[in-house]
């Protein structure tokens, strides 16, 4: 069994870095479009297969799509950074040509593939890979929520003293500010959050949450890479072992939550066909009011995509 990652990047290589020590799958291959750069990160990886104690062949290669042929799920990170001076148009514009191509290409050599996207931004490049396939929506969805998740669970567990295993939490919406983390699905063993930390400090984690990705680019001076790796790799492990996990991921919504044709972060049900449910939760007055403004925000880019008319 095989997974392919697309783009040797600090999260694609991660990704597949996390997928080899966990034993996942027979073949782990990572494609770049940069000459070298997939062989040298999967051979590096492959070496340390002798000391982290696990058989998964890594292979890397160079632009070449044949190899990446039979895959059961593939990862696509391949992107630019937004940088300073360019706008999100222009940022959407750059992006959406490279996962057109690299999703063409994918499904070309992988039709019943699941495809998991985390090239940002998030929510229209997985409309815009989405278009490309020609797929079912529900073999094709993004990564956020996640990852968001996982930094709202870790802020928590700070503030609280706690585990971060014993957290466990719920967002909806775009990837980005807008999303729409819901303290009343969150709890700490079973205990709502609500009875363990006062709504002063709740909502300054709720909006450190918003701003996670921001906060770890003002420090480093880019993206993060381990948590999103480690992210994708968690989507992947659900499908390979048919696990069935209920995760917040961005999907296609047609009538769920009284949305229709957009991509947006939602909880579903992954396993081995890729979403196998859309779980729709309840929403009181304000979380509904929030999700709906993300929805539009969201819609909003997806129509600049729409407008490029690369369809």
């Amino acid at each position: 069994m095989k997974v392919t990652v697309i783009g040797a990047g600090n999260v694609g290589t991660t990704v597949a870095n996390v997928i080899a020590e966990k034993e996942l799958v027979n073949e782990v291959l990572l494609l770049d479009i940069k000459q070298g750069i997939a062989e040298g990160k999967s051979l590096d990886l492959w070496q340390t297969a002798p000391v982290n104690n696990y058989n998964t062949r890594l292979y890397g290669v160079t632009d070449d799509y044949s190899r990446t042929a039979n895959s059961e799920v593939v990862v696509i990170t391949s992107g630019v950074p937004r940088k300073p001076g360019m706008s999100r148009d222009d940022l959407i514009s750059i992006n959406a040509g490279i996962v057109k191509s690299v999703t063409e290409n994918v499904v070309k050599f992988s039709p019943e593939a699941k495809i998991i996207i985390v090239s940002n931004p998030l929510d229209v490049m997985t409309y815009t890979a989405y278009l490309a396939a020609k797929i079912d929506s529900k073999r094709i969805f993004g990564m956020a929520g996640i990852l968001d998740t996982a930094r709202f669970r870790a802020f928590l567990a700070e503030a609280i003293d706690c585990s971060p295993k014993d957290i466990q939490a719920l967002l909806l919406g775009g990837h980005g500010d807008t999303m729409v983390p819901l303290p009343r699905y969150t709890t700490v063993s079973g205990i709502p959050v609500t009875q363990l930390i006062t709504k002063e400090k709740l909502d300054a984690i709720i909006k450190r949450t918003q701003n996670g990705g921001g906060e770890l680019v003002s420090l480093m001076g880019t993206s993060a890479w381990y948590a999103p790796g480690a992210a994708a790799a968690q989507m992947v492990e659900a499908i390979i072992r048919d696990q069935k996990r209920i995760f917040p991921c961005c999907a296609m919504l047609k009538g769920e939550y009284g949305l229709n044709n957009i991509f947006i972060g939602v909880p579903v049900k992954l396993g081995k066909n890729g979403i196998e449910q859309i779980i729709e939760i309840e929403l009181n007055k304000e979380e509904k009011a929030l999700f709906d403004a993300s929805a539009k925000a969201v819609k909003s880019v997806m129509d600049v995509l729409d407008a490029m008319k690369l369809f």
